[in-house]
């Protein structure tokens, strides 16, 4: 105890250089702790990106494929499902909701999504939380919109703005329903997920918007106004994909089988937990490589730290020697170099958590409203505990270098002056 309380008088009597050390090992401790719950919370955060919907129905292709273009919309169907194969689908005794979706169309480079009033009310994100608007109200007529956070940010869309929806997902499209522009009745509080970045209208606008349409062109000679082809048959022929909740969790797989074996066209059913994992899983170098520059981070301070407290022991030989001809042992200096090193660990680590909840709880509602994704302010987790308990380790471990040195110096070294 009086070496160790001798090592803290020590880096009290050096305290601007230990401070910066401090900090420096502070800083880095607060950069791992906060890449590691940034990593927990993101995944998390994509786990969620759809949750409540216990299957996703689409043309037979793959899963990720599957998944890619009806949540991220990323990439393109395969082939579409036919209206009636849907109402088969849906009127099936274990279907408790379904939600239609009809992709192909964008505007400015968001996507557009042809859906129907019910998927505001059933799609969730997040650990179940539903969509929410920030202003208007769903869609109810033919040519009403309701915008993603994103879009209506980029392109600073208010209620009552028309927008023009291009053919194709591209940003440079051919051909645009100029014709027959849709008007924005509602804007949706930011998610973090896809929808943020999707431009929603009804299935019956997709339709009146390719009712003079055909192979993906406008047929020549035929123009109809869109309040005529309003008043038509908008019944969907086809949609790209559907979302099924099911009344039970039980029924999940008998009802995956029955749409894998359907008989009237090729199609399939995924399970979005499984989906999601699988590709994330295909993200995981990105996942590992930022652990590890977190970790190298730790590693430059420690190194910082051990170099601070090799270039002192240089101007700290007399002191050395005075402490062994007052009765110090040789291990009694290690354990003081050894001391103040691991307090310099230790309180850099405590000093470290405190920074990094300070950060969180001031910009935890900033990044929650602009990207939409949740960090937790919790007591750190065990594999947090266990980061913390193997950097003290390391401190302990690149202490010895310094102490080493300095449990060789003798005392008649302490004592030469050297020219």
């Amino acid at each position: 105890m009086p070496i160790l309380n001798l090592a803290f008088k020590s880096l009290w009597n050096r305290r601007f250089t230990a401070s910066l050390t401090l900090l420096s090992i502070a800083l880095s401790v607060a950069l791992l702790l906060g890449v590691e719950r940034l990593r927990t919370e993101s995944r998390a955060s994509f786990a969620n990106t759809i949750s409540g919907t216990d299957l996703i129905v689409g043309a037979r292709s793959g899963a990720i494929q599957l998944l890619l273009y009806s949540v991220f919309r990323i990439g393109n169907a395969t082939n579409n499902i036919s209206w009636q194969s849907y109402q088969s689908i849906r009127q099936h005794p274990n279907v408790k909701w379904s939600v239609p979706i009809a992709l192909g169309d964008s505007h400015q480079g968001f996507r557009v999504m042809g859906t129907t009033p019910d998927y505001f009310r059933h799609y969730r994100f997040a650990r179940d939380h539903q969509l929410r608007f920030t202003d208007g109200q769903p869609f109810a007529g033919v040519y009403e919109a309701v915008l993603g956070a994103e879009v209506a940010d980029q392109l600073k869309y208010k209620l009552g703005q028309e927008i023009v929806i291009a053919h194709g997902a591209g940003r440079v499209n051919l051909f645009k329903h100029d014709n027959k522009p849709f008007t924005v009745v509602g804007i949706l509080q930011r998610t973090g997920t896809p929808v943020d970045r999707t431009v929603h209208v009804g299935l019956a606008g997709i339709e009146a918007i390719h009712i003079d349409w055909q192979g993906g062109s406008p047929m020549p000679g035929m123009s109809i106004t869109a309040k005529k082809a309003a008043q038509l048959d908008l019944t969907p022929k086809s949609i790209t994909a559907a979302l099924l909740g099911l009344n039970s969790r039980i029924s999940t797989f008998k009802v995956q089988h029955y749409i894998n074996n359907y008989r009237q066209e090729p199609l399939l059913a995924i399970l979005p937990g499984v989906a999601l994992q699988e590709l994330w899983d295909m993200m995981g170098v990105a996942e590992k490589a930022l652990l590890a520059i977190s970790i190298f981070v730790v590693l430059v301070g420690l190194t910082g730290m051990v170099t601070v407290i090799l270039t002192s022991l240089n101007e700290r030989r007399r002191e050395m020697a005075i402490l062994r001809s007052v009765g110090a042992r040789p291990g009694h200096i290690l354990v003081l170099i050894m001391g103040e090193a691991i307090s310099l660990t230790l309180f850099g680590a405590i000093l470290g958590v405190i920074l990094l909840y300070a950060l969180l709880i001031g910009t935890q509602p900033l990044i929650e409203s602009r990207f939409g994704l949740f960090i937790s302010i919790d007591w750190p987790s065990a594999y947090e505990f266990t980061l913390l308990g193997l950097l003290l380790a390391a401190g302990t471990l690149v202490s010895f270098i310094p102490g080493f040195r300095a449990y060789r110096y003798s005392l008649a070294d302490g004592m030469t002056i050297r020219i």
